[in-house]
């Protein structure tokens, strides 16, 4: 079953990768000057906590925010953004196409994607293990013991292989069952048509917490996968890879800094430092490298929030999924994210 799932990955991404284009320098950031709006990512509206759409029709999400963070850096506000609904399988063929400008879709680092695909990835936003979730009146206290079973998969996603080497590694066989969208997924797996969930751990995580009978599923101590999920951009345009990197930068610089939406005026009237100074564009010089303007920063941090604001109310105890920052603390917190230096 593995080499089957492999096969047809491999063969679907060196076909893509056959007829990939590359971006030529400073090309993704002319054309969104020139367009006044971002063409980013969404997903079908169900991705609890990082892509859905709300009951006033709104999108939402750690992911949504990140798109809002961009258009706020490089356009002055938050809403010159376009969010495109994407399949995880139509992500890379409408970022070569041009249909999009970026992908912000939980989406890792592979060599696969680089090497095959022709794209290149931005600084990690999120670290994220893959978990394994049981019904649990089966009994099953490890992945082990679920030999033999079946387990809902996201298809078109790392997860596929991450499962079949996992499998293999421990020696069961387990029955893959693909679904392109995450609520027919979720409701497959709630249904009792697979015996497991697998998926990426915060995603499971929420499915559990929203789940009629949240008691009844058990998160199995299995890690399959630890995959940081990254923007993912054209290759060629390393401008437009610059910007996206030090927008996040910024992000989490504002937080190390306690730089928040409610406190940058202040802090762009009287920076502490020279380096908060420069970010906020109290000093000149922030903007013309990366041909932004010199408040780009605080518009996005004023617009948008630092990236521990973003976090919490999407995800995090602002949120109804209450999900710990665990590694994605920042360092001076016990975590493992940090900024680049401002200089």
């Amino acid at each position: 079953m593995k080499h089957s799932i492999v096969t047809a990955i491999l063969a679907a991404g060196l076909a893509f990768g056959a007829s990939a284009a590359h971006a030529e320098f400073g090309a993704t950031l002319k054309t969104v000057k020139d367009r006044g709006t971002l063409e980013c990512t969404g997903h079908n509206g169900s991705f609890l906590g990082f892509a859905e759409v709300d009951d006033q029709g709104a999108w939402k999400g750690l992911d949504i925010d990140l798109c809002r963070a961009v258009a706020a850096a490089v356009l002055g506000a938050p809403d010159k953004l376009n969010i495109v609904p994407i399949s995880w399988a139509q992500r890379w063929p409408s970022l070569q196409s041009g249909d999009v400008d970026l992908i912000i879709k939980a989406s890792g680092a592979t060599f696969s994607r680089d090497t095959d695909l022709g794209l290149q990835f931005s600084r990690p936003y999120y670290l994220g293990t893959t978990k394994v979730m049981a019904h649990k009146d089966l009994g099953i206290a490890s992945l082990k013991d679920a030999d033999g079973g079946s387990v809902c998969i996201p298809a078109g996603t790392t997860i596929e292989r991450q499962v079949a080497s996992y499998a293999d590694r421990i020696g069961i066989t387990l029955e893959p069952v693909l679904f392109e969208k995450t609520e027919e997924l979720r409701e497959a797996y709630f249904s009792h048509r697979c015996d497991l969930y697998a998926q990426w751990g915060p995603t499971l995580a929420i499915a559990r917490t929203v789940a009629e009978d949240p008691s009844a599923h058990i998160i199995l101590d299995d890690v399959l996968a630890l995959e940081p999920e990254v923007i993912i951009v054209r290759q060629g345009d390393e401008q437009w890879l610059d910007v996206i990197n030090w927008i996040l930068s910024a992000l989490m610089f504002a937080e190390q800094e306690g730089i928040t939406s409610a406190n940058v005026d202040e802090m762009k009237a009287n920076p502490p430092t020279s380096e908060v100074g420069k970010l906020l564009g109290a000093t000149p010089g922030i903007g013309s490298p990366l041909q932004l303007s010199d408040d780009w920063a605080y518009t996005m941090i004023k617009t948008v929030g630092n990236y521990a604001e973003i976090f919490d109310r999407n995800i995090g105890d602002g949120s109804v999924y209450k999900m710990p920052r665990g590694l994605n603390r920042l360092w001076i917190d016990g975590g493992v994210m940090f900024p680049m230096v401002f200089d």
